[in-house]
This record gives C-alpha cells, sequence and structure tokens, in this order.
C-alpha cells in the first residue's frame, strides 16, 4: 500500500459540493486569501501551507496550559491522525462533513485534513453560534465548541456524529443532548497532541483513547500521552485522571486549579459538577490567598448578586463548601472562547 503524503487528495474528496484537485485547493485558497474574509483569508493559507514542499506547519498553542507557544506540526502525523479520527468515528468515503470552526485554530485546520484525506465531502461555513441556522442538509460529522452546540440543539436533528472539543461541556448542556438521536462525543485534546487523542460518548464518564495511543500517570496523577508518529517523547499534560485499564480514563480536573485549603487538597472540577444543576448562570470555584488557610475556597458566579438559601450547598462536602461567594457581571475568556478561571482575570 503507497504511504499517504500531503500532496493526496482522496477521490472522494468534495469541498462545497465540487471535485476538486491539489492544483485546484491551491487556485481556491488564492481566491480565499485575495477576496475571502478573515475565516476564508485563513483557510486559503493553511492550504497554500498544506501543499507546499515543507514536511510541517508551524501554529501557536492557545495559551491555555500556559504562555501561547510556536510549535511545528509534522504533516504526516496529521496525516495519522486524520486516519486514527476516521477509525474511532468509522467515517466512509464520501460520507458528509461540515467545518464550522475558525481554521486558525487545530481544530479548524484538522477538519480540513480529515476530509482530504478520508475523502469526505465537506461543506464549509462561517463560524458562528449558531452555524446550522440557515442548513438543512443532513451531516454524517460534525465537530462544534459548547456554545454551538447550546444554541443549535434543535437543528442537531441533521447530524449524525458530533464532536464537541475547545471547551468541557457541562452537566446541563449534556442533558440536552442525552434525548437526541445524535451520537454526540467530548473530545480530549490539545494542540500539541494534534486535535483530539481520546473521546467520551455524552451520558458516560470514561474517555477511550483513539488508535495507537498509549496513556500512563505520572508520580502526580497527571496523564501522559504517548503517540509515536506525533511526538518521540512522552507528552506530560496538567490533567489529573484516574486510569480505568490500558486505554480509558476518567477526566478528575487540571492540577492548575487544585485548591490547597488548610492542607486539603481539592478540586474545582469536582466541586461544580455537583453544582451545575443548582447554579443557572456560568460559574467556577478557585482559591485565593488566605492567612489562616494559605488559600480559601471561593465561588465565582457570573451574573447579578442572589440569595441561597441554608442548605444549598449541602450537596458538597464538608471542605468543599466555599468561603466566599464572589459575583462578577461577566466573564472573561481567552480567543479559544475558554474561560478564564483566575479571579484577577474575571
Amino acid at each position: 500500500m503507497t504511504k499517504l503524503t500531503h500532496k493526496n487528495v482522496h477521490n472522494y474528496f468534495k469541498l462545497n459540493g465540487f471535485h476538486l484537485s491539489a492544483d485546484e485547493l491551491r487556485n481556491v485558497a488564492y481566491d480565499y486569501i485575495k477576496e475571502g474574509d478573515g475565516n476564508e483569508e485563513a483557510i486559503g493559507e493553511f492550504l497554500l501551507d498544506w501543499f507546499d514542499s515543507k514536511e510541517y506547519i508551524e501554529m501557536k498553542t492557545s495559551g491555555t496550559t500556559g504562555l501561547p507557544k510556536l510549535v511545528r506540526l509534522e504533516k504526516q502525523a496529521m496525516i495519522q491522525s486524520a486516519l486514527a479520527t476516521g477509525d474511532f468515528f468509522k467515517l466512509e468515503p464520501g460520507d458528509r462533513a461540515l467545518l464550522c470552526l475558525p481554521v486558525r485554530f487545530i481544530a479548524g485546520k484538522m477538519m480540513l485534513v480529515r476530509a482530504i484525506i478520508l475523502g469526505l465531502e465537506l461543506d464549509i461555513v462561517e463560524p458562528s453560534t449558531q452555524p446550522l441556522a440557515l442548513n438543512d442538509k443532513v451531516y454524517d460529522f460534525v465537530a462544534m465548541v459548547p456554545l454551538q452546540v447550546q444554541s443549535s440543539i434543535e437543528a442537531l436533528k441533521n447530524v449524525k456524529k458530533l464532536i464537541v472539543g475547545g471547551a468541557k461541556m457541562d452537566a446541563a448542556l449534556e442533558e440536552k443532548v442525552l434525548p437526541l438521536k445524535t451520537e454526540v462525543y467530548e473530545t480530549y485534546g490539545m494542540t500539541e497532541t494534534i486535535t483530539h487523542i481520546a473521546a467520551r460518548k455524552v451520558g458516560e464518564n470514561v474517555f477511550t483513547v483513539l488508535p495507537n495511543v498509549k496513556i500512563a500517570q505520572d508520580d502526580r496523577g497527571c496523564l501522559v500521552i504517548s503517540v509515536a508518529a506525533i511526538s518521540e517523547e512522552p507528552i506530560v499534560t496538567n490533567d489529573l485522571v484516574e486510569l480505568i485499564r490500558e486505554n480509558q480514563f476518567i477526566f478528575l480536573g487540571r492540577i492548575d486549579n487544585v485548591v490547597n485549603s488548610g492542607g486539603v487538597k481539592l478540586i474545582p472540577e469536582q466541586i461544580e459538577s455537583k453544582l451545575i444543576t443548582k447554579i443557572t448562570t456560568r460559574f467556577f470555584v478557585t482559591g485565593v490567598p488566605d492567612t489562616v488557610l494559605g488559600e480559601k475556597l471561593i465561588l465565582v458566579i457570573e451574573g447579578e448578586k442572589q440569595d441561597f438559601a441554608p442548605d444549598f450547598f449541602d450537596v458538597l462536602d464538608k471542605y468543599e463548601k466555599p468561603k466566599e461567594i464572589v459575583f462578577v457581571p461577566k466573564f472573561k475568556e481567552n480567543e479559544n472562547g475558554k474561560l478564564l478561571r483566575k479571579p484577577s482575570l474575571v
């Protein structure tokens, strides 16, 4: 079998309804750069990068795990990632897919790569909160961020398989998509892993890794990812996990967010999961300096001040109950739509 390269375009591949060769995609790229909007310009630039002579592309990480940095992604590794996604989600040549994510980020870039390599019929729409609003086509495979899912519940009847990434789905959103016929998966990954390396079906709490991905834990209890096609060295994360078996894990929270209050280590994500059905607006818990405890746990809520009944926090363990409640008009987010959890940034 001939090894796939970034010069290959699957003969089933279509872009907005048209079969296009590599040369024709370059022409589309030039048109997008010359006449397109911001997202189309990003698509054009990526297509030119993809089909050039280099074996890699360069892009910035989102900055959620530290300062944004320039990383080099091997095109062959991106191809292997696309093939693994195709295997995991049982995608077939000719399946219809929708690109509704910004292509300047890795998730949008990888939807293009998957379509080109796997032979998907890809439609492109401007990224928005309601990408399916003016579209009644049925799609086999779509990727969205949680905000798009939240605004597209009714329209998801036209999507067979949906992957959700970029930020964690909360329990309230999961409740809304559970009754749908759509297969909805939350993905786990980052720029360094070339988009997702694991997924969990909504309604379950266990992530299953994609083909050729190996996982372990370090001495902090954080996930370590090994993917030979992507990196010679294991990728060490700051994500606390519970390993279920060699190819499955449960995400507990980020070690960066852990609050050490009087010697008791508290995982905010675990506390938030207990409160998610009780607070109607966005919120998070975090730690702030305290002269007695070292750090004290506080609850930060977006919106106007409200009062809570005395038994409101009875769902929490003794040490999980916040010492203070802070209300802020509007949370700040990074450009990827991820919430900035530090009190100084809300």
